[in-house]
């Protein structure tokens, strides 16, 4: 029986190195591993593209795995950071995935935004073969993957997650337990619900402002000086004046996770209208070919419409 599977106290994982795996390795998943590595944790690497996890492995120190299954054959605790609810599945139930490797008693964590329904499945398919499961969603874009500052939002049994807890903070200090399966989910969810709808809002503000004839870097300073103050727009903002649509979260998997928001609403009985329009407006974005770019991209839109572009004076 592995240290992991005796149920160490957090005090104990805190000074022992552990044998983990981390699958997906694109903007965010990249970091995360890497952090893992650095920590000194023995880490068992696979992604999609072969070879990014032979790369990482190779400069970090971490084992390369051909499939999800040989991950979970090194692993104890299992992290992994994937695009959608039907990639999740295939990597833990599908055909080489993680339930064919896994060990009764190993943890997988899902740190992926995805459907909390279809992740309560995936939980419960686990869970028929021993193997513990936790959603972890977590924000924090590209800039909190590279620093190591992502925040998780946890749904699963507490007593699992406390006893990994430790295994998640090179990746990110602010953890917070939701309750039980699927409620991490339904946390990020409301959180990306209420960022989406700050982003449209900034966007149509700006660009009327913006035509009226008010510097943008002016307009900035007033909303930060107001009840509208909003750490998103604050640091969105500079990104639009200088027309930097650097991808650190693509519209593409905003509109994605606003698709989730809609039907957890419709599995809940609770109406979404402005949810459901602002994902039009990121409809129409990918529509215009920004679907790989950062979600403040969005605004072009609505430039477009209004025929004028937000941007600081002299640029």
């Amino acid at each position: 029986m592995t240290d992991l599977q005796k149920t160490p106290t957090p005090e104990y994982n805190r000074r022992t190195m552990a044998n983990l795996g981390f699958l997906g390795l694109g903007i965010m998943g990249h970091h995360m591993a890497r952090h893992l590595m650095e920590a000194g944790h023995k880490v068992a690497l696979w992604s999609h593209s072969p070879a990014k996890a032979e790369k990482l492995a190779a400069e970090k120190g971490g084992i390369f795995c051909k499939t999800p299954a040989e991950v979970a054959a090194h692993a104890d605790c299992i992290f992994y950071c994937v695009g959608d609810s039907e990639m999740s599945r295939e990597l833990c139930l599908g055909k080489d995935g993680l339930i064919e490797g896994a060990k009764p008693g190993t943890v997988i964590v899902d740190a992926s935004t995805v459907s909390p329904s279809e992740s309560r499945k995936i939980g419960e398919a686990l869970a028929a073969k021993g193997i513990h499961f936790l959603d972890a969603p977590c924000t924090g874009s590209r800039p909190g993957a590279e620093s190591g500052n992502l925040t998780f939002m946890v749904g699963g049994d507490k007593e699992v997650f406390e006893r990994v807890k430790p295994y998640f903070e090179p990746m990110g200090k602010k953890l917070f337990y939701c309750g039980g399966p699927g409620l991490g989910l339904q946390a990020k969810l409301t959180q990306n619900l209420v960022l989406s709808n700050l982003l449209n809002a900034f966007n149509e503000g700006l660009v009327l402002s913006t035509k009226a004839g008010v510097d943008p870097n002016l307009m900035l300073e007033v909303l930060d000086n107001s009840a509208a103050k909003s750490g998103l727009i604050s640091f969105k903002a500079p990104y639009v004046f200088r027309r930097d649509f650097t991808t650190n979260f693509s519209v593409k998997w905003m509109h994605k996770d606003i698709g989730l928001m809609l039907e957890s609403g419709a599995e809940l009985d609770v109406p979404l209208p402005l949810t459901a329009l602002t994902r039009q407006m990121f409809q129409a974005a990918i529509s215009k070919g920004d679907g790989e770019s950062d979600i403040c991209s969005t605004i072009k839109v609505l430039e477009d419409i209004a025929g004028v572009e937000v941007k600081s004076k002299g640029e």
